[in-house]
């Protein structure tokens, strides 16, 4: 029986070869145009068109799945199911109404914790102890459908966003699959989210990513893990961003102002917090590659007693926190 395939970025490559691997007929794949990326504006295509035309799928790039014409050809394509994963647009009604046994979501977060844009990131910044894939029947709602299935994924002291959601698609494709033969053979049963436990998180702005220091250093050293890769938990130097790519939370004080450099025994450098220091593991100057502490400081012998900045002005000076 015939599924078409809707999703975009990385995330869902692993559900769309998983499908395919597993025979399932896929007769098409829906994905976002071709877009401007990076500082070059380079046009460049979404992760799930390249595995389509690997794997030798019908391809599909409309701008929109409003318009009238495209709605027709996917309903001339008569698909039993349509697996959609991380599409980035809401699917309207007359899409949803198209296939017989509903249009099926892969979302990284146990719903109805974490409906929304970044549910990765927003557990980790949460700092809850566990995530989770979740298949769920599409309604018109924001991630709001009733659930079919659910695994439940551990979340280390050291995941970040990119290394969780990575390890969430291998949970995805594979629950993809385990789901779909039995849904379609009617043998699970949709069961609605629970209204009262529904919480909502928002899709990241790239100033998400300046730090705070006037925050615990445990809240600094949650942004860190769920602001990488993007946008980068970042503070200024110079009126230049400074990135700290990974950091460690300890329980040592200083006298000092917050965003102060400390020297400390237990790592090449720490960062006064509002409270405890964050130890700082791999950090990234401005025009330069990320490197581990120890090696940056050797470059940099004048950063401690230094203190960053929250803040930057247009002509690149930076403000410091109040003291």
């Amino acid at each position: 029986m015939p599924i078409v395939f809707i999703g975009t970025p990385p995330f869902a490559v692993l559900p769309l070869r998983r499908l395919v691997a597993e025979g399932y007929e896929v007769s098409a794949v829906y994905t976002q145009p071709d877009r401007p990326t990076g500082r070059g504006r380079k046009t460049v295509p979404p992760a799930v068109k390249t595995a389509a035309a690997e794997l030798g799928l019908p391809l599909y790039q409309p701008p929109s799945l409003r318009d009238p014409a495209v709605v027709a050809h996917l309903r001339s394509l008569a698909p039993e199911v349509i697996a959609a994963v991380a599409y980035g647009q809401l699917i309207r009604p007359d899409v949803l109404a198209i296939p017989p046994r509903g249009v099926l979501n892969v979302h990284p977060s146990l719903l109805p914790r974490w409906r929304g844009a970044s549910p990765v990131a927003a557990a980790i910044l949460a700092g809850d102890k566990e995530t989770g894939v979740t298949i769920m029947r599409m309604n018109e709602g924001l991630d709001s459908g009733p659930i079919i299935a659910q695994r439940v994924t551990p979340i280390s002291a050291d995941d970040t966003t990119g290394a969780l959601t990575s390890a969430l698609a291998e949970v995805g494709a594979g629950l993809l699959v385990e789901t779909l033969a039995r849904w379609l053979a009617g043998e699970i049963e949709a069961v609605p989210q629970d209204e009262s436990q529904a919480t909502v998180c928002r899709q990241l702005r790239k100033s998400d990513g300046i730090i705070d220091w006037s925050l615990p250093a445990e809240d600094i050293w949650r942004r860190v893990r769920a602001y990488n890769p993007w946008p980068g938990a970042h503070t200024f130097l110079n009126g230049e961003p400074f990135h700290i790519w990974r950091a460690q939370p300890l329980a040592e004080e200083s006298v000092e102002a917050p965003g102060t450099v400390i020297a400390t025994s237990e790592a090449p450098f720490a960062v006064q917090t509002g409270r405890g220091l964050l130890a700082v593991l791999e950090a990234q100057r401005a025009g330069r590659r990320p490197l581990p502490a120890d090696e940056l400081l050797r470059g940099m012998s004048a950063l401690i007693g230094r203190r960053f900045d929250s803040t930057a002005n247009e002509t690149g000076e930076a403000h410091s926190p109040p003291p």
